[in-house]
């Protein structure tokens, strides 16, 4: 029996064409049932709605103007104020033409005015279509023409990359709404392809003192296409309706309730450096107050209650450096390595937990527990507003069905997206019989928190005819404190495995200096007695994990420089692109496997 969650159907073994299933368990704070929907939540916008009506003086936005290159104090706009704005900008959007159901982009960095266009499309159903800050030109334009976007709203400083669409994304695109300024030439330009450019502040005033009524919102009506960066192809347009969003946050409130927490986000400042330069006296107090806490915390110890005495003396220092009043720190999109959650948990003072969850399934599904460091290392048990089950993957040697449950992750709830736009083919191969097949192997814990294993299709074979599955192997040889990031090749033409790997600079220069190398980062990063090194820490790590020969590494790269966007090398969630990896160290991985041999 597992704990934190209860099993509602039993697994079945393969049969008649289908894979095996294992058992299907929800969230342990849904026992009784789901919870209901919050009562008056029809639609996205009645929650900016009720918000307004119950804290309409409550400071809700709030930016810092930059002056010479440094940040002043935040400007704050009330519930109230927002409301205003957005109300105007709603008129203003209906002056154009838009519907309920028109398409509107928003194309920025995050900034009061991106939340307000937002809340003036919820309010007159018009489907909200971001364009992510982290997207490239052409998939702005692929975007802006497969959703057909009527009206897009950009950060000044990417209007030009807006108009670099032009005349392609013009077929549907007749307004263009900067956030700042616009000029005479823009303009110009795009009355070229019949589409009209205004300011924020001019957009404000377009309708002048017309008002128009707000359409019937229905909880099955799409709130917003969400297109996923995707690591291959073109990006999907995911379907979220307003039920899945009011469904998740029922689902929220009722995990809120039963842990009592509050959630805030924080930053996460990269502390050891500064403990490190504090000198011997002090750097030795802090580990020693580190391991007495981490040792309270590991025989259960709440955070507040492990070491009082070192929170005060000790920790108070990093818990200040956070701003003072920090109470959880949420990490999502890509997963926080082992030894920095439970280094985190101990030194914050305050909860770290990490969450796991798509697109498709409105963000969110598994989240872990405060003051459960058994959790440490996984995504905790499912939210309680869906069902999870594992389905066997037997090509890759996961069983459902086995005392340590292995398999892909398939979820099922009113959380769920809607389909992908345009795509029926994409949307049947994931959802099958109401069960979303997330792609991502999970293997079930003991205390009932899930843990991210691997990937279902990045599978590949060497050419003795062995499967590797290459993210159960970087997750592994991810735990490696003298890395920061690894990426694994391999294929059917040879024998063993090369990577590529992002250093971790301090733990690399603190090596260096303990064997007397001198040398930058980069120059380390050329040194073979470096590579040396990382080599040897990797098979140490296979050897513990009982790695099979063909799964060590045999020789590797090491790239001073994290692999990024701008290269087109990860996704905006810091998933791997595997095929543009691929082109970018073509001549790396030939070469790794020339020398080799």
């Amino acid at each position: 029996m597992m704990q934190n969650v209860v099993e509602v159907e039993p697994g079945h073994p393969a049969a008649e064409g289908r894979l095996a299933v294992g058992p299907t368990y929800r969230s342990a704070f849904a026992r009784d049932g789901f919870p209901p929907p919050v009562s008056g939540l029809e639609s996205c916008y009645d929650i900016f709605r009720m918000a307004v009506e119950n804290y309409p003086n409550n400071r809700m936005l709030g930016h810092r103007d930059i002056v010479d290159g440094k940040a002043g104090e935040y400007v704050w706009k009330t519930y109230k104020e927002v409301f205003d704005i957005a109300n105007k900008i709603g008129n203003s959007i209906r002056s154009c033409g838009i519907t309920k159901g028109g398409r509107c982009g928003i194309y920025g960095a995050n900034c009061p005015e991106w939340i307000i266009t937002m809340e003036a499309c919820n309010a007159h159903g018009i489907y909200c279509v971001p364009l992510y800050d982290t997207l490239g030109a052409g998939a702005v334009e692929f975007i802006l023409c497969h959703a057909e976007v009527e009206i897009a709203f950009v950060e000044e400083k990417k209007t030009y990359l807006l108009l670099k669409t032009l005349p392609k994304s013009s077929e549907f695109l007749k307004t263009i709404v900067s956030f700042g300024k616009v000029t005479e030439e823009q303009k110009e330009e795009v009355s070229k392809y019949g589409v009209s450019i205004y300011s924020w502040d001019e957009f404000i005033s377009l309708a002048g003192d017309q008002e128009f009524d707000l359409p019937v919102k229905e909880k099955t009506d799409t709130c917003t296409i969400m297109y996923t960066s995707g690591t291959t192809g073109d990006p999907k347009g995911v379907l979220i309706s307003n039920a899945s969003i009011i469904c998740l946050i029922a689902g929220v409130d009722r995990l809120l309730n039963c842990v009592n927490e509050e959630v805030r986000c924080s930053n996460i400042l990269r502390l050891q450096a500064k403990i490190s330069s504090g000198g011997f006296v002090k750097s030795t107090l802090f580990n020693l107050a580190y391991k007495y806490k981490q040792f309270r915390m590991m025989r259960g110890a709440k955070h507040n209650e492990a070491a009082a005495i070192c929170d005060k003396v000790v920790f108070s220092k990093v818990k200040e450096g956070l701003g003072g009043r920090v109470r959880v720190i949420l990490s999502g999109a890509a997963p926080l390595a082992t030894h920095v959650e439970e280094y985190l948990r101990v030194v914050t003072c305050a909860h770290v937990i990490q969450g796991y969850g798509l697109t498709e399934t409105c963000a969110g599904s598994f989240v872990s527990l405060p003051n459960q460091m058994s959790m440490i290392g996984t995504v905790g048990p499912p939210v309680p507003n869906i069902d999870v089950r594992l389905e066997s993957v037997p090509e890759m040697g996961y069983d459902a069905l086995a005392r340590t449950a292995r398999g892909e992750i398939c979820i099922r709830g009113e959380t769920l997206f809607s389909g992908y736009y345009k795509r029926d083919d994409l949307t049947k191969e994931v959802l099958v019989d109401g069960w979303f097949h997330t792609g991502d192997i999970g293997e079930w814990q003991s205390d009932g928190s899930m843990k991210i294993i691997d990937r279902k299709k990045n599978i590949f074979k060497l050419s003795q005819g062995e499967y590797v599955a290459v993210e159960n192997l970087e997750n592994i040889y991810g735990l490696v404190s003298a890395i920061d990031s690894i990426w694994i090749y391999g294929n059917s033409f040879e024998s063993f495995l090369v990577a590529v790997i992002n250093p971790n600079k301090d733990a690399l220069e603190s090596w260096a200096a303990a064997n007397g190398i001198d040398g930058d980062f980069e120059a380390l990063c050329q040194n073979p007695k470096a590579k040396e090194y990382i080599i040897g820490e990797l098979s140490r790590i296979g050897k513990e994990k009982k790695l099979k020969g063909f799964e060590f590494i045999k020789d590797v790269h090491l790239e001073p420089v994290p692999f990024d966007m701008d290269r087109d090398l990860i996704t905006p969630t810091y998933k791997k692109k595997r095929p543009q990896l691929l082109k970018y160290y073509q001549g790396v991985i030939d070469n790794m496997y020339r020398n080799a041999k």
